[in-house]
């Protein structure tokens, strides 16, 4: 191995859980193309709150895992904190939800106390298949060879209104479903902060690895490059 990343996994780890054994093995998926050597640390949402921003500046890159979460509230503080650092970020599952209801609250999108966002419209906690639609490019290319067929344990429904609100300012979209519904995101202004609704890391595999995760680490490898050259 050529080189070394730290990432940080932010969740309450539960090994009886698909998509966090998952998230696990769809680091490792990677390890061979990319030829790094990756060192990933599960860490507590009330233990990472308890951080000072600092803190998260020795890592490369930060997942927030899918939950359940012990304390969803506490998700806040740590979005609070990574909106403002320029290391790669990345959201899976039904973190994705809690991610647009902090941009509303933050950027006081909701001043009459609407409804915007569904309930999780996955029924129990099963996967459901959602069909990705590319919507850049970019995205388009990354799924050339990738089934556009993802699996998730949580969908949401975004009012129309709120959706016109985020785009542009806040968000871009970057994949829709077939409900016409934001899958993937990413934030604006930042280097790489995705969110996506689904779980890239159950469809990975290690003859294919996901294309998002594989796009993810390769934004980690550029910025622990960067980090050495600045020390």
């Amino acid at each position: 191995m050529s080189d070394s990343l730290k990432i940080a996994i932010i969740g309450d780890y539960n090994f009886t859980y698909n998509s966090h054994h998952a998230t696990n093995l769809s680091l490792d998926h990677s390890l061979e193309l990319l030829e790094v050597e990756i060192n990933y640390y599960w860490i507590k949402v009330n233990e990472a709150v308890k951080n000072k921003p600092i803190y998260f500046d020795q890592f490369d890159g930060i997942w927030i895992a899918p939950g359940p979460f012990q304390n969803i509230f506490f998700l806040n503080g740590i979005f609070k904190i990574l909106i403002e650092k320029s290391i790669p970020i990345l959201i899976t599952g039904e973190s994705f939800k809690l991610f647009i209801e902090f941009l509303v609250a933050i950027n006081q999108l909701n001043t009459q106390g609407e409804k915007l966002i569904s309930e999780n419209l996955v029924a129990g906690s099963q996967f459901e298949r959602v069909s990705i639609f590319p919507q850049t490019s970019e995205y388009q290319k990354m799924y050339e060879n990738f089934s556009s067929i993802e699996l998730t344990s949580s969908r949401f429904s975004l009012y129309p209104q709120l959706i016109e609100q985020l785009k542009g300012e806040f968000i871009e979209i970057l994949g829709l479903n077939q409900f016409d519904d934001p899958e993937i995101i990413c934030l604006v202004n930042h280097p790489f902060f995705l969110a996506c609704a689904f779980c890239p890391q159950i469809s990975s595999t290690r003859d294919i690895p996901h294309p998002i995760i594989f796009k993810f680490l390769k934004m980690t490898i550029e910025k622990n490059s960067a980090s050495k050259l600045v020390n």
